[in-house]
């Protein structure tokens, strides 16, 4: 019973200096506590956010990691284990979220970066999307076409076009990441680029850009002047 006492006044003081002064001032491992609250009712968290840190190395590894290996860490659960492997995903729909509420309009490489990296945060694996515009270069829909391993994803130009077709995109921007490198374009990007532009040409849909997001950074082909066809944004 004192060892239940001690570990509540221990959670309503972290709630407290929360409330209080933000999450600014907080390590790593009292993130995790301060989450794990929510899902681990009672008992030691912190001896519990601590494993995880040393099994993962980081705050934000540990949120990235597979739900199952974050499970088996002694502690957690699998209920946990989904609770914390959400956070990436709930904090990439808010970002996101808050950028399409004005529907702004992606006239410009800096205004599509702006869009896609909350789209692509803290994503472990390669992912492909073709953004559908209107005539006023505003999203009709992001279409997810592929998502592949930490290196690839697979893209195929038939599917591009039925999606761009089935959306009635006046225009379109490609846009993938780079988990683990950087946002410079590979020769396969090259190669894949130059067939989606050719694929959507007899079409008349532009291809204004194709961006590469790594982590806080994007590349665009527009912007380098290497972008086929060079449409971009007119």
């Amino acid at each position: 019973m004192k060892s239940e006492n001690l570990h509540a006044g221990h959670r309503e003081r972290l709630r407290t200096r929360f409330l209080e002064e933000g999450l600014d001032s907080f390590e790593g491992h009292q993130l995790l506590e301060l989450l794990l609250f929510h899902t681990i009712p009672r008992g030691d968290t912190n001896s519990t956010a601590h494993r995880l840190i040393q099994r993962f190395g980081s705050f934000s590894a540990v949120l990235e990691a597979d739900p199952k290996d974050i499970a088996s860490v002694e502690g957690m659960g699998a209920k946990a284990a989904a609770f914390l492997a959400m956070i990436p995903q709930v904090t990439r729909r808010y970002y996101h979220d808050r950028v399409l509420r004005d529907r702004p309009k992606l006239n410009s490489s800096a205004a599509v970066a702006e869009y896609l990296i909350p789209l692509m945060a803290g994503r472990p694996e390669e992912v492909f999307y073709v953004l559908c515009l209107d005539t006023q270069c505003r999203v009709v829909y992001p279409a997810l076409i592929s998502e592949g391993t930490v290196k690839e994803a697979a893209v195929y130009p038939r599917h591009v076009v039925e999606v761009a077709i089935r959306h009635r995109a006046a225009s379109v921007i490609f846009a993938h990441n780079h988990p683990a490198g950087t946002s410079t374009p590979s020769s396969q990007d090259h190669h894949l680029t130059r067939l989606l532009v050719q694929a959507l040409g007899p079409l008349d849909i532009k291809v204004l850009d194709h961006i590469i997001v790594a982590a806080n950074k994007a590349y665009s082909f527009a912007s380098e002047g290497v972008l086929p066809g060079y449409e971009a944004y007119k």
